[in-house]
């Protein structure tokens, strides 16, 4: 006997969408490959009991959806790193600098006209239909360092966005799309990128996998886990075929995996034009690390635990406690990934080093989600001009096949997938659903 849907990924755009519809009273399975819940939102347990988080971690006020599926759940919603006390430890190539000191009067002013600039720009871009002006248009076919240059960025300048860029695992601004981040402020109501206070302000108590476990735990019946999917047929009656041989049958499918895996799998009675368009898409590969220290190593220099590096990391921010964590880009995926063994670690705790004196010698837990073959990839990649290849189908429903997940969304990995995972859920259900509340909700303000 079919199901109602079929659910193919147990991450949070999944599980959130499986919560919807069973809630409704439909019947639904969750076919997950892995042996866990959660995909890009995982924690785990030290020897010493603290629970830390390898890959999903923050979000902020301008999130949300998250922050409201949360609330359904009865968690709590904390804090994150960015009101620790002390200044942010740069970990230059030319040395380490505490305090914003390295940048001149010019360098700060035309950051913040840069920033001007982009908030004004958001304005006018709708994020659903981003290239529908002459003015997206331009934006997509520009780098993140081109707009900078265009708009006369100092040398520090663009030295200080390439920074904020590797912090968060984004790679080289060369290389990013000026669309990309225009459309990402824009969904959220127009707040720069680099406005921690907005964007990396707030995390779940306990961590995000607390969020992914709840989740779990109410749908506990429903999934599948080591159970990866080979082909998936759509048509009046929706067939999934497993790696077992297994062939399941439902009257929907939401499709809640990366775009990488789902190239990997045999996708039959899709339209040529939606199909071309979802697998156009790239993701962005990034690697990241936690450090459990014993004690916060940064206070005793007055540093906040925000480390930026322009050597062999992206850097730092404080995941809790004694904790750091560290996100690594596609620049530095392969001196990573190719390392001989302990040579990536000995690296990524040479900048505490330098910023922070003696150390003692922790265990570095790294996550690869870059060459994880159920991810492959990070956050969705915008390269110059892919806003216009991937056009205007970019996260649309074909039903009975919907699309979830953060590679469907544009400003923030698990905002996007709660968000896209809800309105998937909303479109088989036949109701109505914001994608961007942020930015038409009167609760954040300018």
């Amino acid at each position: 006997m079919p199901h109602d849907v079929i659910v193919i990924g147990a991450g949070l755009a999944g599980l959130a969408a499986a919560r919807d519809l069973v809630d409704a009273g439909l019947d639904v399975v969750i076919l997950e490959a892995r042996e866990r819940t959660g995909g890009r939102v995982e924690s785990e347990t030290l020897p010493d009991g603290r629970v830390v988080q390898m890959g999903g971690e923050i979000v902020g006020t301008i999130h949300y959806g998250y922050r409201q599926l949360a609330t359904e759940l009865g968690l709590n919603i904390v804090p994150s790193y960015t009101e620790a006390e002390g200044l942010t430890a740069y970990d230059l190539v030319d040395g380490v600098v505490l305090g914003d000191g390295w940048l001149t009067p010019d360098d700060v002013a035309s950051l913040d006209s840069i920033d001007a600039e982009l908030v004004a720009l958001s304005k006018q871009i709708d994020p659903a239909n981003p290239i529908a002006t002459e003015i997206g248009r331009q934006l997509d076919a520009m780098s993140v360092s081109d707009f900078a240059r265009a708009h006369g960025a100092t040398p520090g300048a663009l030295r200080s966005l390439q920074l904020s860029s590797s912090y968060t695992g984004g790679g080289s601004n060369e290389r990013l799309s000026m669309m990309g981040e225009v459309r990402a402020m824009a969904a959220v109501g127009g707040h720069s990128m680099r406005d921690y206070g907005m964007w990396e302000n707030l995390k779940v108590e306990g961590g995000s996998s607390v969020l992914v476990d709840t989740l779990t735990a109410l749908l506990a019946d429903r999934i599948r886990l080591s159970t990866p999917v080979r082909r998936i047929e759509i048509g009046a009656s929706c067939l999934v075929t497993l790696h077992s041989g297994e062939v399941l049958s439902a009257e929907r499918i939401v499709c809640a995996m990366p775009v990488g895996p789902l190239r990997d799998i045999e996708l039959v009675g899709l339209s040529d034009n939606r199909r071309r368009s979802l697998f156009r898409q790239r993701q962005l590969p990034a690697f990241k690390a936690v450090v459990p220290l014993d004690e916060p190593v940064w206070e005793r220099v007055g540093c906040n635990g925000l480390i930026p590096s322009e050597r062999d990391t992206g850097g730092f921010w404080v995941q809790g406690g004694s904790v750091l964590s560290s996100m690594n880009g596609s620049d530095l995926i392969g001196q990573i990934r190719n390392a001989p063994p302990g040579v990536a670690s000995e690296q990524l705790l040479g900048t505490l080093r330098r910023t922070c004196g003696d150390i003692s010698d922790p265990t570095v837990l790294w996550r690869f989600w870059g060459t994880d073959p159920w991810t492959q990839g990070y956050v969705t990649h915008w390269a110059p001009g892919d806003v216009a290849a991937i056009g205007p189908l970019h996260g649309q429903h074909e039903p009975p096949f919907y699309v979830a997940g953060s590679d469907h969304w544009v400003a923030g990995y698990m905002e996007g997938a709660v968000l896209t995972g809800r309105g998937a859920a909303a479109s088989i259900l036949g109701r109505d659903f914001d994608l961007y509340p942020a930015r038409n909700s009167s609760e954040i303000g300018e």
